[in-house]
């Protein structure tokens, strides 16, 4: 099967500093890849160029749309136009809008595919509300998905924070990805809210049919997830292949684990 993001040799220089040095890294249809390794490793980074944050020194950022088939490149690309094309993320440390309500946040998510501009929001005609009227369903429709559709008018900021999170996957998967990209998804979970998440992710894989690729620490819940694991190490990637490759990669337990795994 075709890659649907296909990264091939992906360098980025700040300065006199390589903090990704040639990272090859690809992603099918339908798949939960995991990347992962030890803090400053450059998995953010990584996640940073892909999405548009930064314009990486080198190498290519290709990815296949399902509709059509085509492959393009989006290096450089701004992230609006990267979220345009079917890549969304979330970050490590929550970035939701606190003073509005769960519903709001969600629709936000939902603006990048509206076709209503400023003129339309202006005059308010009846193809601009009818437009806002799927927005509102089609947001509620994604928050009963996730879960959350007991907190809708609820402020984002008086949510647990377990809900919190699953509120950036909503607003994330608002935009119609393709691919949902998740920067340390778990990060300051409880375990009964990583095991929610755990299902959730599943969850949209199967129902949705949208692959996921994921930067997490949390080594029992990558290895019950993932397809596919690709581990970084000071910029470079040591290793890639299944969680039973890589929980019994020496490479892998000299720079990031420091012993086989449990899980």
């Amino acid at each position: 099967m075709e890659p649907i993001l296909d990264v091939k040799q992906l360098t980025m220089d700040f300065g006199g500093l390589r903090a990704l040095d040639k990272i090859d890294l690809d992603v099918r249809q339908g798949e939960i890849v995991a990347l992962i390794g030890p803090n400053g490793a450059g998995k953010t980074t990584f996640f940073n160029c892909i999405t548009g944050i930064y314009k990486p020194s080198a190498g290519d950022i290709l990815i296949t749309a399902a509709k059509d088939g085509k492959t393009e490149r989006i290096n450089g690309l701004k992230p609006n136009l990267v979220t345009e094309r079917g890549l969304a993320r979330t970050f490590q440390n929550i970035r939701l809008f606190q003073n509005m309500t769960v519903l709001e946040n969600v629709m936000i998510g939902c603006h990048c595919r509206m076709k209503s501009g400023i003129l339309g929001a202006v005059l308010r005609g009846i193809s601009t509300r009818r437009e806002e009227e799927a927005v509102v369903q089609k947001s509620y429709a994604i928050l009963k998905k996730i879960g959350l559709e007991k907190y809708v008018n609820e402020f984002a900021k008086n949510l647990p924070y377990g809900a919190q999170r699953r509120l950036e996957i909503a607003r994330a998967m608002a935009t119609d990805p393709f691919m949902l990209l998740l920067d340390e998804p778990a990060a300051g979970m409880n375990p009964q809210e990583t095991h929610q998440l755990d299902e959730l992710i599943l969850k949209i894989r199967e129902t949705e049919g949208i692959s996921i690729l994921l930067i997490e620490h949390d080594m029992k819940l990558v290895m019950s997830l993932s397809d596919r694991i690709f581990v970084m190490d000071y910029g470079k990637k040591i290793a890639q292949g299944t969680p039973v490759e890589i929980r019994k990669n020496p490479a892998v337990i000299k720079a990031y684990l420091g012993e086989e795994i449990d899980a």
